[in-house]
């Protein structure tokens, strides 16, 4: 797999997505310390339920939910429906299984679905709610990055669609066993998966300040972030942070709150990002994109904040752009890399009734394409 350093700067982060996602055919490589992961990754890509991950933090107090909706709400469900036209027949990629919400739209509409994540509390969730389907519905353990690493993509199969919802699930957020939430009382963790490289609490004790401030100014778009990361480096020569409140609160009492977003809301976003390579893993999972769908094949693409969203963006237009030119050109010249149709020419947005239903869909955008029969 291609491997991006999760401390480079954001420019080194779009020039990768430039060689990777924008190359003709992705050139996927292994980093040393990749191969040191190897027995991980193999456990990974196995489906299993919570229990199978020993020492992973969910494996320990596994929760059960009575109702589908308390998992995960997901978002755009009558536009994903609309764009993804799933059916009888059809073969459907959910990359970003979570609760298994979008996954249950497409079974209903008589589609074969096969959902991926990285996290087997997810999976083991979405099973127990999908099992009605039989098998209709099959899970794969993984990254969404990792797509033609699925058996049924190395055996030739290619989907009518795949969905990419990036960012977290509800329950990820509201559990605090997990560390994602800077409200509530829990390690210091951020994994959205076993596999992940680095927790949370490795980060901020033990990085160097100038990466802090790298990645607050760059994944957070913090603007305190020399502040926070010094206040940061102060306390943990005291005592190394041990909770997600330890940190809150030593970020609010860095810069203090005005108005009414939390003043640790950027920097949990910038180094749950770090730990989970969430920009790398977008990068190598758009390149690939076309390796799991078939001509015609539907792409659906959820963000939910600029910086993800940009990436998205930049790639689609590329990919659907016939021409290239340049000053100093004599006249425009194929693209290489041409092979997606834009569907919706600008990212649909929720309306009202959904943000008022699911406060937060209101940052979330939509993005469509299909991928087209080039070989004729």
């Amino acid at each position: 797999m291609l491997f991006i350093h999760p401390i480079l700067t954001l420019d080194a982060v779009h020039h990768t997505v430039a060689s990777a996602a924008f190359a003709r055919v992705p050139g996927l490589r292994h980093s040393p310390d990749e191969a040191e992961r190897s027995g991980q990754h193999a456990a990974e890509s196995k489906q299993s339920d919570v229990r199978t991950a020993p020492g992973w933090l969910s494996a320990q107090a596994p929760v059960h939910f009575q109702e589908s909706g308390d998992y995960h709400l997901p978002v755009f469900p009558a536009e994903i429906a609309e764009w993804m036209a799933a059916g009888p027949e059809k073969f459907i990629i959910d990359g970003t299984l979570g609760g298994g919400g979008h996954s249950e739209i497409f079974l209903k509409a008589g589609a074969r679905v096969l959902g991926v994540d990285r996290d087997p509390e997810a999976l083991a969730h979405a099973r127990g709610r999908l099992a009605a389907y039989g098998d209709r519905f099959s899970t794969w353990e993984g990254n969404f990055s990792r797509l033609p690493e699925i058996p049924e993509i190395q055996l030739g199969e290619r989907a009518d669609g795949l969905l990419m919802d990036l960012g977290v699930s509800s329950r990820q957020l509201d559990s605090a066993a997990r560390g994602f939430s800077f409200r509530r009382e829990g390690p210091l963790d951020m994994r959205m998966g076993p596999s992940s490289p680095r927790t949370a609490a490795e980060i901020v004790n033990r990085w160097p300040e100038a990466d802090l401030v790298r990645i607050l100014f760059e994944y957070g778009e913090e603007s305190s972030a020399r502040r926070i990361a010094g206040a940061i480096l102060r306390q943990r020569t005291v005592k190394p942070f041990e909770t997600t409140l330890d940190l809150a609160n030593c970020i609010e009492k860095a810069i203090g709150r005005h108005g009414r977003t939390h003043p640790a809301t950027k920097t949990f976003q910038a180094i749950r990002m770090a730990v989970n390579e969430e920009l790398e893993s977008l990068a190598i999972a758009l390149a690939n994109a076309s390796r799991a769908l078939k001509p015609g094949g539907r792409l659906l693409i959820i963000t939910f904040h600029s910086l993800e969203d940009r990436l998205v963006k930049r790639f689609l237009k590329h990919r659907s752009t016939r021409f290239l030119d340049e000053p100093g050109w004599p006249e425009p010249r194929p693209n290489p890399d041409y092979q997606f149709r834009l569907l919706a020419r600008k990212a649909i947005a929720p309306g009202p009734a959904e943000i008022s239903l699911n406060p937060r869909a209101r940052s979330a955008k939509l993005r469509v394409a299909q991928l087209l029969d080039l070989t004729s």
